[in-house]
């Protein structure tokens, strides 16, 4: 029996948790992002918004040209992540198997069910927007792959300024066929460097690509032709996957301009390094591996890693160990354009101390503290309490010669 997979995209996520923040947005083109005032983009618009030509991830710079009129709203993470939830609650409580792959779309796996896919699919679209006032897209099909495509396309075809609330259901059998008028950037896969070379070949649309000889394709991109080939035939056994594991904890910060002061740096650094710790904790992860990211102006990229002798969740080595990573590659008075900070290389079972691992003291102890500052700073807000660490780390003084 040919599986039915329903994969769900929440239209607008963003936006639809703030109109329901704020109903006066209702009809408004806004969006969710930083301030155009610095180096802002656009995380999520409205319909209205889009009607103007304003799309994510552009800068808010260039979205308010597009719009002069348009209102940005700032992001609220919590309220997302706790709709976000509720939506997945819903799903999960549909069927066993789901796999969510964002914040605001999940794979479901709806095959042993007795509704029709469409009346699946429309109960549940209801119940999402009518109990939590939240839009969704719906694609259904065989697999994964046509699925989240099938969901894309009824998007894509929705018009005026509201949410689309498409439901597209690819029936069995109908794969191939509905994938061969899709363009091929439609296809997993296919990036704008990739498409420009499939075009190079006479290739405009999947289907272009699916009566293209695998061999040949295979010849121009190697395995990933040969994916892509099959793919076009609307060919995907991937199963649903319920739990990804993290293979790396991380935060950056982009400054609203370029910093070249070396204290607001290093507390930068300090701060993203309090986040992972805290992010580690809570998802029972430690790493063995510290590592640092700097952009400078002109968008050079750099990363710096150090392994450690075990693995930590700790705010203080992995502090630590980041600005020892920074001060190693910053100059004094060079600017910085964004900080990351991030562990990877996490242990697979809690760490056991040696008899003699002297470290214990000095990093167990720190445990009461780091959760009585973290309380704390829930309470009465972020700068409640500080440690001195974070209020000045000093570029180490470079000998000369002589």
């Amino acid at each position: 029996m040919a599986r039915r997979i329903l994969h769900l995209d929440l239209d607008a996520f963003f936006c639809s948790v703030e109109e329901q923040r704020d109903p006066a947005l209702r009809g408004l083109p806004f969006a969710v992002g930083g301030s155009p005032e610095g180096r802002g983009v656009v995380a999520s618009c409205s319909y209205a918004a889009r009607k103007m030509g304003v799309r994510s991830a552009m800068p808010m710079k260039l979205a308010i040209r597009l719009c002069p009129n348009l209102k940005i709203v700032s992001s609220g993470y919590h309220l997302y992540s706790q709709a976000s939830k509720q939506v997945m609650d819903i799903m999960h409580s549909k069927a066993p198997h789901m796999e969510q792959i964002s914040i605001d779309e999940a794979f479901l796996d709806i095959s042993d069910l007795p509704e029709t896919s469409e009346d699946f699919a429309r109960q549940l679209q209801s119940e999402i927007r009518d109990g939590l006032g939240l839009p969704c897209s719906i694609g259904v099909a065989t697999n994964k792959l046509v699925a989240k495509i099938a969901t894309d396309y009824g998007k894509s075809q929705a018009r005026g300024d509201k949410p689309p609330n498409a439901i597209t259901i690819v029936p069995f059998g109908s794969e191939a066929a509905f994938l061969d008028p899709l363009p091929v950037v439609a296809l997993w896969g296919v990036g704008p460097k990739t498409a420009e070379k499939l075009s190079q070949l006479g290739i405009q649309t999947i289907g272009d690509i699916a009566r293209y000889p695998a061999a040949e394709m295979t010849n121009h991109f190697g395995k990933h032709g040969l994916d892509l080939s099959i793919r076009s035939r609307g060919i995907d056994d991937h199963p649903l996957v319920g739990f990804h594991e993290p293979k790396s904890i991380s935060q950056e910060r982009t400054f609203p301009r370029d910093i070249q002061d070396h204290t607001q740096l290093v507390s930068t650094i300090i701060k993203l390094a309090e986040r992972v710790s805290k992010q580690a904790k809570k998802a029972g992860k430690r790493g063995v591996t510290v590592k640092i990211k700097l952009r400078w102006p002109d968008f050079t990229t750099l990363t710096r890693q150090t392994t450690l002798t075990e693995p930590t969740d700790q705010v203080e080595s992995i502090s630590s160990t980041a600005l020892d990573l920074f001060e190693a590659e910053w100059k004094p008075g060079q600017a910085v354009r964004l900080i990351g900070v991030g562990i990877s290389g996490f242990d697979k079972t809690s760490s056991q101390l040696g008899l003699w691992d002297h470290s214990y003291s000095q990093k167990e102890s720190t445990k009461p503290l780091d959760e009585t500052i973290e309380n704390l700073r829930q309470r009465f807000g972020e700068n409640v309490l500080i440690k001195g660490s974070q209020l000045v780390h000093e570029p180490p003084v470079k000998k000369t010669p002589g």
